[in-house]
């Protein structure tokens, strides 16, 4: 066992030492956190296995006892893109793959303060994009060099909770989050900006922004768990090096969502769980706006500038899972979000093709007699498309793009490991 004056210190360094890469699957938003939530679809706001569900709703810290968890993961996106009918240039597909695989850890820490208190700290990467195109897709309107972005969300999230009544617990956690982006091959839409030396090529920028999270879980009967949370917006400073780019100059918010869950635990050894999920991408102009508003002779980068063009999303998570012995389970998920890219937005998302909608997920878990938990999971992506409908601007100052449709797609496939100790 790892004495608990070193487990939190050790995986903080582990933490903070990595880059956290990533693009996820609730639209850019990661399916779940922690091993074993993630082999249940990222079922977690009824159900924490782990200290890293304070991350999902921070009234699970009075859930799971004193524990450390420690993961890891293997991240395979395959990105693409094709542009058809288009009049500078002919048909053509485009792979978004020249970066293919990201390392992604993650841990939390989590201590009962007396019989009604627990605090705790969550590090992990919500969610990010990345693209990286060997052949721009942009270089017959006059982009050079490989194109793509980067964008990685680090969050910490110190959290308390308080158990206000029998069977029943509020939590908050601040969100304080590191977020970092680059972006490359996409100078052509500096004729379009409002700042057009700050569009591409800048090299990596940083930007910190702060929300919080609130939860609430309880014992609705003595087989019936219910639970509850609400992530505010998390406001950040902006990308200066990409005002030209993102939307209000360069901002770039953490967008708010909220949802609620079940947990059921239907035969001896067998729990369901099921969540909700809304994610409020809308509200982030520069993820939000509509792209078409450059029709509208709105420059990139400008105050209410043209975005991504997302729309919000509702998830719904479904997950089982089964102790075989008392030192076995095994556990499956599926999960599904609605699309949140229209099809008249993908030109731009051709950088953000974030379209999976549908997962499948398994995991299964080993405790020691010693109390550690070893966790694997895997995740498969369903391969999903967009086609576009109008979504190549033409005809309009100063050069149009010469229309036809740009059409996106994603899968991917995961694989993780979670150490955890109970003390």
């Amino acid at each position: 066992m790892i004495p608990s004056r070193l487990a939190l210190p050790g995986g903080l360094a582990l933490a903070l030492a990595a880059a956290f890469p990533a693009f996820a699957t609730d639209g850019y938003l990661e399916h779940g956190i922690g091993t074993q939530s993630k082999g249940m679809a990222g079922v977690s706001l009824a159900y924490p296995k782990d200290s890293l569900a304070i991350a999902s709703n921070p009234a699970s810290a009075l859930a799971i006892g004193d524990r450390f968890d420690v993961d890891v993961d293997y991240f395979r996106p395959f990105r693409g893109a094709s542009i058809t009918g288009n009049a500078f240039g002919p048909d053509q597909s485009y792979s978004g793959n020249d970066s293919e695989s990201f390392v992604i850890p993650e841990t939390a820490y989590v201590r009962q303060l007396g019989k009604d208190w627990a605090a705790g700290l969550a590090i992990y990467a919500q969610g990010g994009m990345d693209t990286a195109y060997a052949t721009n897709p942009y270089g017959r309107f006059g982009a050079s060099g490989k194109a793509g972005i980067d964008l990685q969300q680090l969050f910490l999230s110190p959290t308390i909770a308080y158990r206000f009544a029998e069977g029943q617990a509020i939590g908050l956690s601040a969100n304080i989050v590191d977020e970092r982006f680059k972006a490359q091959g996409i100078g052509v839409f500096g004729g379009f900006s409002a700042a057009p030396d700050a569009v591409s090529d800048r090299g990596r920028d940083s930007s910190w922004a702060y929300g919080v999270r609130l939860g609430w879980q309880g014992k609705l009967a003595s087989w019936l768990t219910a639970g509850a949370a609400w992530q505010s917006k998390s406001y950040a400073d902006g990308f200066g090096k990409y005002k030209g780019l993102f939307a209000d100059n360069g901002n770039f918010d953490v967008p708010s969502a909220y949802g609620a869950g079940l947990a059921l635990a239907a035969l001896p050894g067998l729990d369901l769980a099921l969540d909700y999920k809304r994610i409020d991408y809308s509200g982030v102009p520069s993820v939000g706006d509509d792209f078409q508003a450059l029709l509208a002779g709105k420059a990139l980068g400008s105050q209410g500038g043209p975005g991504f063009g997302w729309r919000d999303t509702n998830t719904v998570k479904l997950g089982v899972n089964y102790a075989l012995t008392a030192a076995w389970q095994i556990r499956a998920g599926y999960d599904y979000t609605s699309q949140p890219i229209p099809r008249n937005q993908t030109f731009l998302n051709i950088l953000a093709p974030g379209t999976v909608q549908h997962q499948l997920t398994s995991g299964i878990t080993w405790t020691l007699s010693s109390g550690q938990d070893i966790s694997l999971y895997a995740l498969y992506a369903l391969p999903d498309r967009v086609n576009g409908a109008g979504s190549i601007p033409a005809g309009f100052p100063p050069a149009g793009f010469g229309g036809g449709e740009a059409n996106i797609k994603l899968s991917e496939v995961a694989f993780g490991a979670g150490l955890g100790w109970r003390f």
